[in-house]
């Protein structure tokens, strides 16, 4: 099934349906999406790493879960499957998915709404996806609007339970707000998305460029691989030369209405938007005193528990709440209302050769 989350797209599978062996899931997932190839031509994939996603949801074993979602990143241009991060955007999806292929089941005579508690595999960390339904089945129409996606949608609510770490191993992997790299100080942080925040001042830029500008600026993108592959060892994440983390955010002063601005790199490509747990970590380094995010962001931004990340096509909100009076802050909640939709449901043929 082809589905749209927040403002990505993917594929979904139930587990069952693809090889367990790992090397020989990719293998297909590659042939599938139609990588490598700067198109995706000869594949389902959208040709950009935002609509080249892999989404694996199957019933959970665990008592404290009712599905387990593995989130794979395909790369568009190079045969590269990653596991190493999760992605809250296709997560909006999944509970709609369980529900479509009979793995939740729901009251066929329910309009109402349902909370799904969903395992996310890469994290190992729980997610409770509150959807509403119609007839006992996902509603995908609604009055919910998110920017970078046309339209409105029925809305997804997911609320996180202990992110902070799930990939480093602690919210902040080095132990410090503020390292420097390359003389450039940032925050290096994990609230559901492996993150590298700097201010875009620092980068010599203003941090309000288009994608497209970023993008054809080499020298920008010679120095952020440099801090991204120091960040990676780090953040305790090892050699990242061949994956999708750390993301690399610019952040500068708010232009649009929003709590702070942001730039994103997905990692070598200028993300339109940004990610949802990469927008959960970011607004959560804001919220750190003396960080390089804190000291351009709107004073009191986050005192009602939300903080509004401004990025090229629009804004998100986060909902976060940190405890930063101790010496170790502590996350005490994190959470985002997205849409999802279900796009097409068939059967793919992947190219065989």
């Amino acid at each position: 099934m082809l589905m749209r989350g927040g403002t990505s797209k993917g594929a979904f599978f139930v587990d069952d349906d693809l090889p367990t062996d790992p090397h020989e899931r990719d293998a297909l997932l590659l042939r599938i999406m139609g990588s490598p190839d700067v198109r995706q031509i000869d594949g389902v994939g959208g040709a950009t790493p935002l609509t080249s996603k892999v989404a694996v949801v199957g019933r959970s074993s665990r008592p404290d879960a009712d599905i387990d979602y593995l989130f794979l990143q395909v790369s568009v241009d190079q045969p590269l499957v990653s596991d190493r991060q999760n992605c809250g955007n296709l997560l909006a999806a999944t509970a709609p998915f369980a529900i479509e292929r009979g793995i939740v089941t729901a009251d066929v005579d329910a309009d109402v709404t349902m909370s799904v508690r969903v395992y996310m595999v890469n994290t190992d960390s729980i997610a409770t996806a509150t959807i509403r339904l119609a007839d006992g089945k996902p509603a995908y129409r609604g009055e919910t609007s998110i920017d970078g996606v046309p339209g409105t949608a029925a809305a997804v609510q997911l609320d996180f339970e202990d992110i902070a770490g799930g990939s480093c191993g602690a919210l902040l992997p080095t132990g410090n707000t503020v390292d420097t790299i390359d003389g450039v100080d940032v925050t290096m942080i994990d609230n559901g998305m492996p993150v590298v925040v700097m201010r875009a001042t620092d980068l010599g830029i203003q941090g309000t460029e288009s994608p497209s500008a970023l993008d054809a600026d080499d020298r920008l993108r010679t120095r952020l691989e440099s801090i991204r592959l120091q960040a990676g060892r780090l953040m305790h994440l090892g050699d990242v030369t061949d994956t999708t983390v750390p993301k690399l955010t610019m952040v500068s002063a708010p232009t649009g209405g929003g709590d702070i601005s942001t730039r994103t790199f997905i990692p070598h490509v200028c993300h339109e938007a940004i990610g949802v747990l990469g927008a959960v970590s970011v607004a959560t380094a804001a919220l750190l005193p003396g960080t390089p995010a804190a000291a351009v962001t709107r004073p009191k931004a986050g005192a009602d528990g939300l903080l509004t990340c401004e990025h090229p096509t629009g804004t998100f909100t986060a909902a976060v709440e940190v405890d930063a009076d101790g010496d170790v802050p502590v996350v005490r909640r994190s959470g985002i209302i997205r849409t999802a939709r279900k796009l097409m449901d068939g059967t793919v043929f992947p190219t065989e050769y």
